[in-house]
């Protein structure tokens, strides 16, 4: 180990893998996969590869991994522009209800979240009839969605606008939360929804078709490739840039109706933005390091420049981070995203009981049922070893722990 605690892996005909990893545990497929990613032959200088890091789909999860001429469509992934909103508000606990039930019970009935599937049933994860304000956002958007259906008019037919302002699945959230001083924040966690999905899966299958004969020369077909110059290159860049807008302004729009509601529940006024974050962690973007412009993926890890705030979300019951960036130059200026799972969601539904989550999180007024079972604290890495381990990429601001979570 150097002194900044940072493992390398030199991979040969590849470039090397630097892990700010210490003291967390990193799994030999992710290893892997980090491996398969290096040899690419456009990877800039090297990966970072963050502490919350863990298998993902033919990239790994937790890695930041720098082109130069090429993209990896499902290295930014489908759930693109996924990320975090935060703001503080003049609330203090005290300020809180005794009972937040109610608040929780009116978070969601106010914000579409989860999914139901099944004919003639209308998604429960989506507006049956927009709001105005979700209404206006969407016309903003509408003319670069525009531009990108007239290349690829089955992307019409997606859930675009009625998606703008919901939640979603997973392990996406939204929270109501204390920080060390007993200020209150509402803090969320969102993406592009299925717009962005249907984006990046159209994506990764040209990069697949573009690169027929050659896929099997790659260590998983996940890692195909569009070349910069190739035809569909700039519409990717297009394409991947507005799903990017539009997760901002998805979340965006669901701390307009959080706020909104929990003005209607808390009897007490209050202002909000005294602190705000909006940022992602799944994404791709230009940038310029060590001298050369050149794209940077970040799939599951922030941007973390100097003095930039970021947000990193513990589990369901454990603390959350509101950090500044240190702007380390060798992890491409990146932190985590969040603390990383360390087993399947299957694997945690056939682990741990209701029992267990009803322990996990007695201190959060949230779900405690079968259905969350995989979203349980103890199947993520220990969010204060992430921390530390990270601690040449940020500061910690402030430190939030849940009292309310509603879960997609």
């Amino acid at each position: 180990m150097n002194p900044e605690a940072i493992e390398v892996i030199k991979v040969p005909d590849g470039r090397p893998i630097k892990l700010w990893t210490e003291g967390v545990p990193i799994e030999d497929a992710a290893r892997l996969q980090l491996i398969n990613t290096a040899r690419l032959p456009f990877i800039f200088r090297h990966l970072a590869v963050m502490p919350d890091v863990h298998l993902g789909k033919g990239s790994t999860i937790g890695s930041v991994i720098p082109t130069r001429g090429a993209i990896i469509p499902a290295a930014v992934g489908v759930d693109i522009g996924c990320g975090m909103i935060a703001t503080r508000t003049t609330l203090k606990a005290s300020d809180l209800p005794d009972s937040l039930h109610p608040l929780r019970s009116a978070i969601e009935q106010a914000i579409p979240h989860g999914r139901t599937v099944g004919r003639g049933k209308r998604d429960e994860g989506s507006w049956q009839n927009p709001p105005e304000r979700v209404s206006a956002l969407w016309a903003e958007l509408l003319p670069g969605f525009t531009r990108i259906v007239e290349k690829y008019p089955h992307l019409r037919d997606t859930n675009n606008h009625k998606h703008l302002g919901t939640l979603g699945t997973g392990n996406h959230f939204i929270e109501v939360c204390l920080d060390e001083a007993d200020h209150v924040w509402f803090m969320l966690h969102s993406g592009s929804r299925g717009v962005g999905n249907a984006i990046g899966s159209t994506f990764i299958a040209l990069a697949q078709a573009d690169m027929r004969q050659h896929l099997a020369n790659l260590p998983d077909r996940d890692l195909a490739y569009i070349e910069e110059g190739s035809v569909h290159f700039d519409d990717y860049l297009e394409a991947v840039g507005w799903a990017q807008n539009y997760a901002r302004r998805n979340r965006t729009a669901m701390m307009d109706s959080l706020i909104a509601v929990a003005r209607k529940v808390i009897t007490r006024p209050f202002t909000v933005n005294v602190e705000a974050v909006n940022c992602h962690h799944n994404y791709v973007q230009k940038e310029t390091h060590f001298g050369s412009e050149i794209f940077v993926t970040r799939k599951g890890a922030l941007s973390a420049r100097k003095g930039e705030l970021g947000i990193i979300p513990g589990s369901m019951g454990a603390r959350s981070y509101i950090v500044r960036g240190l702007g380390n130059e060798e992890s491409f200026c990146s932190c985590s995203h969040g603390a990383g799972r360390t087993m399947s969601r299957n694997e945690a539904r056939r682990r741990f009981t209701v029992a267990d989550q009803e322990r996990a999180t007695a201190h959060v007024e949230c779900r405690k049922d079968r259905e969350v079972i995989d979203e349980i604290p103890m199947a993520y890495k220990d969010i204060d070893a992430v921390m530390h381990a990270q601690r040449s990429l940020v500061e910690v601001v402030h430190t939030l722990r849940q009292v309310v979570c509603v879960k997609g």
